[in-house]
C-alpha cells in the first residue's frame, strides 16, 4: 500500500528583528571586518532574516551607518567638564573627539568618506567653533578653524591606525625603514642624524602638542 505522504512544511514569517539587533549585528561586522564588508544582504544573513525585513528598520546602508555613528557616539563620546578659558575649551573638546575616535578608526573612515555625522557629536563641534569665536575669530573663520582641527584629528587617527595595522600584518622592515637605513649623511644630514630613531619618534603620541600648536596658529592669524 502506498505510504501516506508526509505533511508539507509551511514556511512561516521570518523571525521579528529589532533595530537594536540590527545595529548590534552591524557593529560586530564592521568591528571584525571593516565597513566595506557591511552590506544589507550580509547583515540579513548574520541576523537570520531577509534584506526586505531590514528595510522596515533602515532604508539603506547610509542610514545604517548613521545609526552606527549615533550608537557609537552615545556609548563613547561623553561630554567633559569644560574649562572657562575658550582656548582650553577648544583643546578639551577636540581631544575628547580624538580619544573616542582613536579607539574605533573605522568611524573616521565613514566620516571622511561620506557626508555623514553623528548628531550627538555636534555639541563638541559647537564648543570648538564657539571657543574660536570667543577668542576673536569671525564665525566664518571659526568654521575654517574647526575644519583644520578636524582634518588634523582625522588624519592623525587614520595614519596611526594604518601604520599599526601594517606592523601587525607584517613584522618585516618597511620600505621607509630600509631607505632610512641607507641615507647619505652628506646629502640629508638631519634625516641621517635621526634615521635610526625615526620609527619610534614618529610613533609617539604627540596629538595634543600638535593640537595646541594648531590652535595657537589659528588664533595668531586673526
Amino acid at each position: 500500500m502506498p505510504q501516506p505522504s508526509a505533511p508539507r512544511k509551511t514556511l512561516g514569517r521570518p523571525p521579528r528583528i529589532s533595530r537594536e539587533e540590527v545595529v548590534t549585528t552591524a557593529r560586530r561586522i564592521v568591528d571584525a571586518e571593516g565597513v566595506d564588508r557591511l552590506t544589507m544582504r550580509r547583515l540579513a544573513t548574520e541576523i537570520g532574516s531577509t534584506p526586505m525585513a531590514l528595510y522596515h528598520h533602515v532604508r539603506n546602508k547610509e542610514e545604517l551607518l548613521v545609526l552606527l555613528l549615533d550608537d557609537y557616539a552615545a556609548r563613547t563620546l561623553h561630554r567633559p567638564e569644560l574649562p572657562a578659558q575658550p582656548r582650553e575649551r577648544i583643546v578639551v573638546a577636540a581631544a575628547s573627539i580624538h580619544e573616542a575616535l582613536a579607539a574605533c578608526p573605522w568611524i573616521v573612515q565613514v566620516l571622511t568618506a561620506d557626508d555623514l555625522m553623528a548628531t550627538s557629536a555636534l555639541w563638541f563641534v559647537e564648543q570648538i567653533v564657539d571657543g574660536l569665536v570667543a577668542c576673536g575669530l569671525t564665525p566664518e573663520r571659526a568654521v575654517h578653524g574647526y575644519r583644520a582641527i578636524w582634518y588634523y584629528t582625522a588624519g592623525e587617527i587614520v595614519v596611526r591606525a594604518t601604520a599599526a595595522r601594517r606592523r601587525t600584518d607584517d613584522d618585516r622592515p618597511t620600505y621607509r625603514e630600509r631607505v632610512f637605513a641607507e641615507l647619505d649623511p652628506s646629502e640629508l644630514p638631519r634625516l641621517a642624524q635621526v634615521a635610526d630613531r625615526w620609527s619610534p619618534l614618529t610613533a609617539e603620541d604627540t596629538y595634543q602638542d600638535g593640537l595646541r600648536a594648531l590652535v595657537d596658529g589659528l588664533l595668531a592669524s586673526r
